[in-house]
């Protein structure tokens, strides 16, 4: 089983990525929105805490706006996981995205 923490919260990552629990990440624009930080700054502290799978979301409403963002989160870093949401639109990103694992 992996156990992935759905957080931005910094302090929250960083104590229980300590206690050796947890395999991931996931987090939202949301969540990263009231951390107070930037995408950015909250982005590179996790992947330098936690060595697994670390999602992020696009926010993008059509397929297209989903497929760039998608590829621009992949570039980030290699243990980036996309989530998309299930969507008309995002089940075209996902068409398209999936034909270039």
């Amino acid at each position: 089983m992996k156990i992935f923490i759905d957080t931005a919260d910094l302090d929250e990552i960083r104590e229980l990525a300590s206690w050796g629990v947890i395999d991931g990440v996931t987090t939202n624009p949301t969540l990263i929105a009231r951390s107070g930080r930037s995408f950015k700054e909250i982005v590179d502290e996790i992947f330098k805490m936690v060595d697994g799978p670390i999602s992020l979301e696009v926010v993008g409403t059509t397929a297209d706006e989903m497929v760039k963002e998608a590829r621009d989160l992949a570039k980030i870093h290699k243990n980036v996981v996309i989530k998309i949401p299930m969507t008309a639109e995002g089940l075209k990103a996902v068409k398209i995205l999936s034909k270039e694992k």
